[in-house]
């Protein structure tokens, strides 16, 4: 069971708010949660990197002189490795680096990253209304009066897209927006301050529900 104090547009507390959350056992937890992250961090990966091998270098195939009688080290090809220009020996191929991981050992390591943020989390009402239209000014400002400072790295989580919103929030330096349906677990662990609304708190825990 935790507990959090829900914040108005104003930034003044009108209420509390709980909720349960099934996390992982405090031994296992930081593993969990890692084995979460490492997936990420590697599935993010392009695996695109290619080198050309000696087969694949344009050039080289003619013997670039006698085998015998010149004094010089015996050569087959100019695109040798060993020459300037030559293929690479043992060089990156294109190739998936995709880890998995089971979908209910994903759902609990968010589950568990997301409960050890309680204390850096920030619960508030639905404000989508209070911006009529895009105003960047006025989300950085109720950001600071929830209680992040601008140099904070702040993940701002709401139910679901709003236009406004959404074109307040894109060009704010170091806020970033997700909804609740969408979390990962490098976004909730690398975030100085969570903000999330009261809707997509009820909509977290019956996504990610065991």
């Amino acid at each position: 069971m935790f507990e959090c104090t829900v914040k108005n547009w104003q930034g003044e507390q009108v209420g509390q708010k709980t909720f349960e959350m099934k996390v992982a056992k405090e031994e296992t937890a930081s593993h969990v949660v890692h084995r979460a992250l490492v997936r990420q961090m590697t599935n993010a990966r392009a695996g695109t990197a290619n080198t050309k091998t000696r087969s694949e270098v344009r050039g080289g195939g003619r013997k670039p002189w006698r085998q015998k009688g010149t004094g010089r080290a015996r050569a087959g090809s100019i695109r040798s490795p060993l020459w300037r220009g030559g293929g690479v020996i043992f060089g990156p191929k294109p190739r998936q680096f995709n880890l998995n991981i089971n979908r209910k050992e994903l759902k609990l390591a968010l589950r568990t990253a997301f409960a050890s943020r309680i204390n850096d989390l920030i619960v508030v009402e639905e404000f989508s209304s209070q911006l009529s239209r895009p105003k960047t000014k006025e989300l950085v400002q109720a950001v600071a009066r929830w209680g992040s400072e601008p140099e904070n790295k702040t993940l701002l989580i709401t139910s679901e897209r709003n236009d406004s919103v959404y074109y307040s929030a894109r060009n704010v330096e170091n806020l970033k927006l997700l909804y609740a349906d969408q979390l990962n677990v490098y976004d909730l662990l690398n975030a100085d301050k969570i903000i999330v609304t009261a809707s997509a708190l009820e909509k977290i825990q019956e996504v990610y529900s065991a």
